[in-house]
């Protein structure tokens, strides 16, 4: 390397790099549908993408079979415990790995059940799955990124059936999150005020600690909001109320007033919810949480089977301010939305797709689809932030109860599952079991963007993720054809999504500076980079900001985002 830089991509937003001519904003085009599997067999309610850029799906085990039978050769699954089969021969998968690029996919193994279930990504870029429901409730199961290859066929899940138990406490709708030195809180789950660790400090211990906030009124709601803030607290939501935690002495560092009319916001009349884009050396944090329904919603629809309207109204507070005076902000969506998915965008914006505009989360519980994704924009003025988007080709397929959500490194946002029955139902039903996947692309990746579309010179975009530290300096190249008056960095985490909330989602702006546009500057290995491109030193952030592991990594230009590439932070 030369420079004293490593020359580098780094996953940043809102970086400014440079001044040049006034550009025209971009297309309002609202985007398109993409129909990229009719069947996958497997209904995907929970996603994660890893570091090899394929997708880990899986559905619940203790439902019957799915429409996936294994190939020749591969073990069955025996589970004597299993609800359905109780230890007959289960030869159907219910866990799938999606390959983004080939656009293929295959079967995985799974022996419990993991049934409304959690997750996140090791610092090795291992998925740690934790809990379930049954036999699967105080599991931990563990898939690696696989390498490519024929070595592939034996790449599968870790678990066995002779596996104890691990977790401390029945792990069903529990929450995951990262923490700065790479383990995971798992916070809550049904009739459980508490949380625990993965991994233990100590293998044998049955630990778990209270979390007294959990109970009473908030009991009944399930899959906690919580965030990572840039203190190194935690932020938890639960109902319509929300603390600031300290988990490392288990004492309440803030309590946050009621979110609006005290409508609740989680499952199951899940809301959703996102820790907004940090700014470059982040001492501020903002939390969004939108939707839901209200609590009357619950009764009308599963004593009555009517279908109230979803809530509308999102709230926004700014969760680093020490005295949070009528702290929050509320805002109206364009249109009521209950088991909405929110994913944070490359640019710093926020997608919120998939849900249904009345009902609640459960078993035929919903009545009308929301087919409409919306834009949330942070950084406009209130009342301006929310764009309904009207995509120009495809159709999107029903995506409501067990539905999930998740960026890909081209920007696309995949989506996959939604089964509102006990079982797989694809007859006599208004919203069969979905087991297609399909891609949203944003208005940005609309071709009339092109021109202004940045492109990675180096790292390669097909190489190996790039290997960074805490607070090295990095130099980001790119080459746009038009460059916007601001360009960004920005660094994603990838997430855990499942009943509507991204576990593990953050997203940061990098603090970068242009160093040079000069056509010698030397690449690497020696090599001379071409003569239009721009060259930018990034500063990593720490990891307080951002936990160890993988994350994507963009150039923005204004707000038209390159494909990412992967970066292992440690």
């Amino acid at each position: 390397m030369e420079l004293g830089f490593r020359l580098l991509l780094v996953l940043a937003i809102g970086v400014l790099l440079a001044c040049g001519g006034g550009i025209a904003p971009a297309s309002a085009a609202g985007g398109r549908w993409e129909l990229l599997q009719d069947s996958v067999g497997v209904s995907a309610m929970h996603m994660q993408l890893l570091h090899n850029d394929r997708v880990i799906l899986f559905d619940r085990t203790n439902f019957g079979p799915s429409n996936l039978t294994f190939p020749p050769g591969h073990p069955c699954r025996r589970n004597p415990r299993d609800q359905w089969f109780r230890g007959e021969a289960d030869c159907t998968a219910h866990s799938v790995e999606y390959d983004v690029a080939s656009n293929t996919f295959r079967a995985l193994s799974i022996f419990t059940d993991t049934w409304c279930s959690s997750g996140y990504v090791a610092p090795d870029g291992t998925l740690v799955q934790t809990g379930g429901s049954d036999d699967g409730i105080r599991k931990v199961r563990l898939m690696p990124a696989c390498t490519g290859g024929a070595d592939d066929t034996a790449c599968d899940w870790s678990e066995k059936p002779t596996d104890p138990d691990v977790l401390a406490a029945d792990r069903w709708y529990a929450t995951n999150q990262k923490l700065p030195d790479g383990s995971a809180i798992i916070v809550g789950g049904r009739g459980q005020p508490n949380y625990e660790f993965y991994p233990k400090a100590d293998p044998a211990s049955g630990t778990t600690l209270p979390l007294q906030f959990l109970s009473g009124d908030n009991s009944m709601y399930l899959y906690p909001f919580v965030h990572l803030n840039v203190d190194g607290n935690l932020f938890i939501f639960e109902n319509n109320r929300a603390i600031l935690f300290d988990y490392k002495s288990g004492s309440v560092v803030r309590t946050y007033p009621t979110l609006g009319d005290g409508a609740p916001r989680n499952n199951p009349t899940a809301g959703s919810s996102v820790l907004l884009p940090l700014k470059p050396n982040a001492t501020e944090a903002e939390v969004l949480v939108c939707g839901g329904a209200p609590a009357s919603s619950i009764s009308a629809v599963n004593d009555n089977r009517q279908f109230p309207p979803a809530l509308r109204t999102c709230g926004r507070i700014k969760i680093t301010d020490p005295e949070p005076a009528a702290a929050w902000v509320l805002e109206d969506m364009p249109s009521p939305r209950v088991m909405g998915d929110m994913i944070l965008l490359p640019n710093g914006e926020v997608l919120i797709i998939n849900g249904a505009t009345d009902g609640i989360a459960g078993w035929d519980s919903a009545n009308t689809f929301n087919p409409t994704p919306v834009v949330y924009r942070p950084d406009r003025p209130l009342g301006d932030r929310f764009e309904a988007q009207a995509p120009a080709a495809g159709t999107p397929r029903p995506r409501m109860y067990h539905a999930s959500a998740v960026l890909l490194r081209d920007g696309r946002v995949l989506l996959g599952g939604s089964n509102p029955h006990e079982r797989y139902v694809f007859g006599n039903a208004k919203f069969p079991t979905e087991l297609s996947l399909e891609a949203f692309s944003p208005d940005y990746l609309d071709a009339s963007n092109d021109d202004r579309r940045p492109s990675i010179v180096n790292p390669s975009l097909t190489g190996a993720p790039v290997s960074v530290k805490y607070d090295d300096q990095l130099v980001v190249a790119f080459r746009v054809p038009v460059r916007d008056p601001v360009v960004s960095v920005t660094m994603v985490a990838p997430s855990f999504t499942t009943h509507s909330f991204a576990q593990n989602q953050r997203l940061l702006f990098l603090q970068a500076q242009l160093v040079t546009k000069a056509p010698q500057l030397p690449g690497i290995g020696g090599a001379i980079l071409p003569t239009d491109v721009h060259v930018a030193s990034v500063t990593m952030p720490t990891k307080v900001l951002a936990p160890p592991g993988y994350y994507l990594l963009f150039v923005v230009n204004g707000r038209i985002p390159s494909k990412g590439i992967w970066v292992h932070i440690q």
